[in-house]
């Protein structure tokens, strides 16, 4: 009896601090949410639409800064160093949180250590175009091209370092064919050298492309996805055409910085999972090219430990440098 006691006393006397413990976790004062690029572009737009649903749940004002520049590593530094105390969260990329770590030797920070996983947030899938005037209709027609003429189609990129850079090498490397890079200042401009004849070749994210493509200004010939893309339903994946190897995805995670309490990370994590579960958020991600993706915290940090070994591969592989 007298054990049962001390058990039911003891258990009595721990309930205030389980309860505590599982009470979820409220921020206290506004949030930062740093996006590394400018405003306007699909990882802006997401952000943006993240937090508004998320202001909601969490009942704190949650402000998109915009911290540009180095390939989106100002940005994510600044997270970096951020307190972790759960009030200010990142959106980071393929390049930001899996590339650059390996294409630039002094960076100072490194990602996969110095940022705590919180969710998946979206995902967009890139294109093989061509000019029309490329005598290929198919993309097993274009591997017979380029095999057939090593070194005399180029494609362009939005610089180096780019996901329109990095994508094309794995690409190239799984096909085993010799295609040149041309750099430019953004992809607008390699599209438009596109159209013009001026290179032959890109692997655009489709979003980018669509309007072009469905304009007829440029041939689509196959897409990096693990599915066939719903704004192409005729254009097979990389896959099909025999090259699994050159499977690629644009995507964007939330992170925060390392440290930051695990019932922060959680309530978060399930904030942003509620969101893009909302049809009207799968709308507004589409309008902008992106599909919402969610997932654990340690769902995504396998993930990019599994995207940086690829990219890794890529960037010593291909030989890509920064200027």
């Amino acid at each position: 009896m007298r054990t049962t006691r001390r058990t039911l006393l003891a258990a009595t006397l721990l309930a205030p601090a389980v309860a505590r413990a599982q009470a979820p976790w409220v921020p206290t004062r506004s949030i930062r949410f740093v996006v590394p690029f400018p405003a306007g572009g699909a990882t802006d737009v997401v952000a943006r639409v993240l937090a508004e649903r998320l202001q909601e749940t969490l009942g704190q004002p949650v402000v998109v800064e915009n911290r540009a520049g180095a390939g989106g590593n100002i940005g994510v530094e600044n997270v970096v160093r951020s307190p972790a105390d759960g009030h200010t969260i990142l959106m980071g990329t393929t390049g930001t949180l899996t590339v650059n770590p390996h294409l630039y030797a002094n960076l100072g920070f490194d990602p996969l250590r110095d940022l705590a996983p919180v969710s998946m947030a979206f995902t967009t899938d890139h294109v093989l175009i061509v000019n029309p005037q490329v005598p290929a209709r198919t993309a097993e027609e274009f591997l017979a091209l380029v095999r057939a003429r090593p070194g005399a189609l180029s494609y362009g990129s939005a610089g180096s370092g780019s996901s329109t850079h990095t994508v094309p090498e794995l690409f190239r490397l799984a096909a085993r064919v010799d295609i040149q890079h041309v750099p430019y200042r953004g992809s607008a401009p390699a599209l438009n050298d596109l159209v013009a004849g001026n290179v032959q070749v890109m692997l655009d994210q489709i979003p980018s492309a669509i309007g072009q493509i469905r304009g007829g200004q440029v041939r689509a010939l196959a897409v990096t996805g693990a599915r066939r893309s719903g704004l192409l339903p005729d254009v097979p994946t990389v896959a099909e055409i025999g090259l699994p190897d050159a499977q690629a995805t644009s995507w964007g995670a939330v992170m925060a910085p390392a440290g930051t309490p695990a019932p922060a990370i959680l309530r978060y994590s399930s904030a942003i999972r509620e969101a893009l579960a909302q049809q009207a958020v799968k709308d507004r991600l589409a309008a902008a090219g992106a599909d919402g993706v969610a997932s654990s915290p340690e769902d995504l940090a396998a993930y990019l430990r599994a995207e940086s070994a690829k990219w890794a591969r890529v960037v010593r592989e291909a030989r890509i440098t920064v200027n």
